[in-house]
């Protein structure tokens, strides 16, 4: 009757409509179950009663009464089985319309990427990244060899002063290390000036690769 108020249900709101009377049936058959059994058991402890009082009639039809609530009761089982298998169907269709709808949204997702994707254009970036990387590496080891030579040539000239430090100073010739030191000094100054002058060079180089 919903389409008298002008507007019609979707097919997940019928969906949950029907699971929500499935689970009210469910707890309605529940309850009557559990009635049932408790009936049953106050059956029992009157028929004990009855027999052990000789009313063997009375305890027949009591035995009678047992039997058809039993049979409720196994009834009661039955169709709550029956609504609990319903109710998986109309879930697992819930579930299938709700994977179809994000399905048909992701599609649509896909499609406009695909149509805004200028491919020519992403080959032409690709092949650009590309040239612009190779040409970065290139400069980068010849900074990173520039950067060793001097480095090497730095550590072995600290080593080399280091162990001739150590020989004066175990001899006690301190004086005459000192001595020598004036021309090496002067030595090593123009050593230094000509690896500044050649490290210059080379990063100008470098530049124009």
């Amino acid at each position: 009757m919903s389409w008298l108020f002008g507007k019609k249900k979707s097919a997940e709101e019928m969906l949950k409509e029907y699971q929500k009377m499935l689970r009210k049936s469910q707890r309605e058959i529940e309850r009557e179950r559990k009635k049932l059994q408790r009936q049953e058991k106050q059956i029992i402890r009157e028929m004990k009663k009855s027999a052990k009082e000789g009313r063997n009639k009375i305890c027949r039809i009591m035995a009678k009464d047992l039997v058809r609530t039993r049979a409720q009761v196994h009834k009661f089982y039955k169709m709550k089985a029956q609504l609990q298998a319903v109710g998986l169907k109309l879930q697992t269709l819930r579930s299938t319309q709700t994977m179809t709808k994000a399905m048909r949204g992701t599609a649509r997702a896909m499609g406009a990427m695909n149509r805004s994707v200028n491919l020519p254009m992403m080959q032409k970036i690709m092949m650009q990244f590309e040239q612009q990387n190779e040409l970065m590496e290139g400069k980068q080891e010849a900074m990173d060899d520039v950067l060793d030579d001097i480095f090497e040539d730095s550590d072995e000239e600290e080593e080399t002063e280091e162990v001739y430090n150590k020989i004066f100073d175990e001899l006690g010739l301190e004086s005459l290390k000192k001595m020598e030191n004036v021309p090496l000094e002067q030595q090593q100054q123009e050593e230094k000036d000509q690896q500044q002058e050649n490290l210059e060079q080379r990063l100008a180089n470098l530049k124009n690769i």
